[in-house]
């Protein structure tokens, strides 16, 4: 890579940092937050695919996957000081008072802006990490690279004629594997409830409807064609069916279990050693 196109490649990631990070104090969806009275947000150009993404994920899982979940993160204590704290116990029975805010119920889309007429928190964390690798690797193709693998360390796309081995990390092990994908001009994507955890039960997958993190699924790996669709998929295995989302998303998957079944889709393509 030359250092041009290195230089346009972290150019690329701080401006999408600059727009969707609920962590930086500048950023878009912090002025969202503070708005006391809402107000109307202009977003880039790439937020459209990305907020077309939340769209059909919040439909297909009935409001299981939702960008305003980033409130019910911070009262758990995953906020912008990240004080893995959760908020006393009166905050959070007040917050469930006003009822939380729904994508459906609390934002209009008007093209690439978005209106609100209270403060919400955006955290886009479902795919937001899985676009941005497919940002990054239109720049790639976009400079003559048809060879790659664009690494965000858990969601990753590769591009080339040869096929990879990707090993499945066991959730509660990271010296272990449960399997291998064999990855081939598409993107793979896992999703754990160690990665971001903080005390007993406290993890970042939270089904947006209750704000509860989930205990029945531990991990899950998904297979696209796409890296946010299978970033965001990833996370819609913790709530619901395979089968549901196969009537929408087309996707490989395997899911672990909290009891350690594993199940997996006839079309995966990889070995499983559990």
């Amino acid at each position: 890579m030359s250092d041009g196109l290195r230089t346009h490649v972290l150019d690329r990631i701080r401006q999408f940092d600059a727009t969707y990070s609920r962590f930086r104090a500048d950023s878009t969806v912090t002025r969202i937050a503070a708005a006391r009275d809402g107000g109307r947000f202009e977003f880039p150009e790439d937020s459209l695919r990305l907020f077309d993404l939340y769209d059909r994920l919040y439909t297909a899982t009935e409001g299981a996957v939702d960008p305003l979940v980033g409130r019910q993160l911070e009262l758990l204590g995953y906020d912008p000081a990240y004080s893995l704290t959760p908020a006393p116990d009166e905050v959070r029975a007040a917050e469930r008072s006003r009822g939380h805010a729904s994508w459906a119920a609390d934002v209009v889309r008007d093209g690439t802006t978005l209106v609100t007429q209270r403060p919400l928190v955006i955290d886009v964390g479902a795919a937001g990490k899985g676009y941005l690798v497919d940002l990054l690797a239109a720049i790639l193709r976009e400079a003559g690279h048809t060879r790659f693998v664009v690494d965000g360390s858990g969601d990753l796309l590769h591009a080339g004629e040869r096929t990879v081995r990707i090993g499945l990390e066991h959730p509660f092990d990271p010296r272990q594997v449960i399997g291998v994908s064999r990855l081939r001009n598409q993107a793979l994507c896992a999703s754990g409830v160690t990665r971001r955890a903080w005390g007993d039960g406290l993890h970042h997958m939270l089904d947006a409807r209750t704000g509860v993190p989930v205990e029945g699924v531990v991990a899950t790996w998904v297979v696209a064609d796409e890296t946010a669709l299978a970033d965001g998929l990833a996370t819609a295995l913790f709530f619901t069916a395979a089968q549901r989302l196969a009537e929408t998303f087309r996707f490989a998957y395997v899911r672990m279990h909290a009891d350690g079944r594993v199940d997996r889709s006839s079309d995966f393509t990889g070995e499983l050693f559990t």
